[in-house]
């Protein structure tokens, strides 16, 4: 387990201690966790609605796919084909946080789909925000749709798709004219995004924004920008609930998951400590065990750290699963057990009493509690403890995923021939 630093301990965020104040009132630790388990549980109920759109061929299956972290053929997954099967709008919950749904918009632009009636059709207002896909020019539909959702003060996000397809050709070319040591693809996806961004501000876009992607390779590219660029833009009770979906395919994308997290650690340890809590023998500590397993299961689910999740991730990679375990440090989910807890428990126990002095100058109306003076910041040691160490250990596996995607990447460009 990581080491604990007094220096380290963030404040409650303000609306948590709000909540709390009244709860605590006269010192009664039952009806504070009672308050914190009732904020965790709305927290876990805020919905998230994506909107997906494009032309047929564009890839706009795919992505919908993609970004609920499944393959085309994957149980679940979106139809992807060049003829149009979307005619609905068309609802993809995500497979394991299903209060975020993905929607596959039908293409816009058609006989059923006209663009002045478009948003309508497909019921506008559900949606938090749109994903506009190409995989050549975006069209006058597409603009006219980007402008419609900024007249109704939505926020809307271009994205190219395909664009390995288009590396892969620019290859050949430069090969074919023997000018191989021309070639730079950084100069070609600049070239791919300014023509985009010129296309659209003649439209009439403002500031438009294009973010260049390949289903093949999630995490190379501008997929983890737009993921970072979602994050950031989205309201903050909505953030938690994308970040928790989103697959992990850059450090920033983790760190603010993470960030996210931590910010319910002391939630967690209210509810832990006087929900049903029960003393835990040869410790001066009394919590719920089995909230705590929870809590940790839940820690590396979001992580990606359990036997499903790195499966999917290795059949993605294309690399063998015990090479991305090989880099794990901490319990997966299924190896949390009433013992493992009890165990960490112990281990942060010693710490706890030294740093509880600091920790109830952070939450000084906690700390009017008598019984939480020990409970609360073993609880709290471990938690954070534990989800410093997921998070680190999600970062390994990250590195080894990348190092394979660049490898693949590379070999692809090599053999443009290749499918």
């Amino acid at each position: 387990m990581a080491g604990l630093d007094a220096k380290e301990l963030p404040k409650i965020s303000e609306e948590d201690m709000e909540a709390l104040k009244a709860a605590v009132g006269e010192g009664n630790l039952t009806e504070a966790a009672a308050k914190a388990k009732e904020t965790l549980e709305m927290v876990d109920k805020i919905t998230l609605d994506i909107a997906v759109t494009g032309n047929t061929g564009s890839g706009k299956s795919s992505f919908v796919n993609a970004i609920r972290g499944l393959r085309d053929e994957g149980e679940g997954a979106a139809k992807t084909g060049f003829i149009e099967s979307t005619m609905d709008p068309t609802p993809y919950p995500h497979p394991t946080y299903p209060n975020v749904t993905v929607w596959d918009l039908p293409g816009i632009g058609t006989e059923t789909f006209k663009s002045d009636t478009y948003l309508e059709q497909v019921g506008f207002s559900r949606y938090d925000f749109f994903i506009i896909i190409s995989s050549t020019r975006f069209t006058s539909h597409d603009i006219s749709l980007a402008q419609a959702i900024q007249t109704q003060k939505k926020t809307f996000y271009f994205v190219r798709s395909k664009v390995d397809q288009d590396l892969t050709n620019e290859k050949r070319r430069y090969d074919e004219s023997n000018r191989p040591h021309q070639y730079s693809e950084s100069a070609i996806l600049d070239a791919i995004r300014e023509n985009c961004i010129k296309c659209l501000k003649t439209g009439g876009v403002a500031s438009p924004r294009v973010f260049l992607l390949t289903r093949w390779a999630l995490g190379m590219y501008d997929f983890p920008k737009l993921q970072e660029t979602l994050v950031d833009e989205l309201p903050g009770h909505k953030r938690l609930a994308l970040l928790r979906s989103l697959s992990n395919v850059s450090k920033e994308t983790l760190e603010k998951k993470k960030e996210q997290l931590q910010r319910q650690i002391w939630l967690k340890s209210l509810v832990s400590c006087g929900v049903a809590a029960l003393p835990i023998p040869g410790l001066s500590t009394v919590c719920d065990i089995a909230i705590l397993m929870t809590s940790l299961k839940e820690f590396c689910r979001d992580f990606g750290l359990n036997e499903n999740a790195l499966a999917a991730l290795a059949r993605q990679a294309d690399k063998p699963v015990a090479e991305l375990k090989a880099v794990i440090k901490s319990p997966l989910s299924e190896e949390i057990t009433k013992d493992l807890v009890i165990k960490l428990l112990t281990k942060c126990a010693a710490g706890a009493v030294k740093y509880s002095t600091y920790l109830f100058e952070f939450v000084p109306v906690v700390g009017s509690v008598v019984s939480a003076a020990v409970s609360l910041p073993t609880t709290y040691f471990m938690l954070k403890s534990f989800l410093d160490d997921v998070a680190a250990d999600a970062a390994r596996v990250l590195e080894v995923v990348m190092e394979g995607a660049i490898s693949n990447s590379e070999k692809q460009h090599e053999n443009p021939q290749t499918p």
